[in-house]
């Protein structure tokens, strides 16, 4: 990002290589919504390039790339409300996940969509602890960074939506299956 900052905008094709991924995971997590997410992503990059001035090297890439990625979620929150949840969770998990997809069972597809809706009937704030932490593996420093408040405070937020989470799966699993 420091050469994408001096001027080597080419660079920027190597950072959208390594983390438009990361970052399309990240607002699919967030929105279960995988074409808003695509959309997300290109902001980001957009705004990397726009505010790359304000990148200075001292903190981690990621953590200031996070940092800007809230921020577009949260101005995409304040245009429209969030979309309810699709029904398209096989048909991005390999975009998300980069690995294929052939070989997933039924079971497992039906075990991811109701994580998903799970995940979707959390707060904001733990929703986003949860992706953050989980799913792209940022450390609790990092995040504590993004939030503005302590690791401490991070790890404890983290494990009550991870309770949280658990409480809502395990009863929308119970209440799925046919007695």
């Amino acid at each position: 990002m420091l050469q994408v900052k001096a001027g080597q905008v080419d660079k920027m094709g190597l950072l959208f290589e390594r983390y438009h991924r990361p970052l399309l995971a990240f607002f699919y997590h967030a929105t279960s919504h995988a074409t808003g997410s695509e959309d997300l992503v290109q902001t980001v990059f957009y705004r990397m390039l726009k505010y790359r001035h304000t990148f200075s090297g001292e903190g981690e890439f990621r953590t200031w790339m996070y940092h800007l990625a809230r921020n577009v979620l949260a101005d995409a929150a304040k245009k429209e409300k969030p979309a309810k949840y699709h029904q398209d969770v096989a048909d991005w998990a390999e975009k998300i996940g980069g690995g294929p997809t052939a070989d997933a069972s039924l079971q497992k597809n039906q075990e991811v969509d109701l994580l998903h809706r799970a995940l979707g009937q959390l707060s904001a704030d733990a929703r986003e602890v949860l992706v953050l932490s989980r799913f792209q593996e940022l450390k609790y420093e990092q995040i504590a960074t993004l939030l503005n408040t302590t690791a401490g405070a991070v790890k404890v937020r983290a494990h009550r939506a991870l309770g949280q989470l658990k409480d809502i799966y395990m009863k929308m699993e119970n209440g799925s299956k046919v007695h």
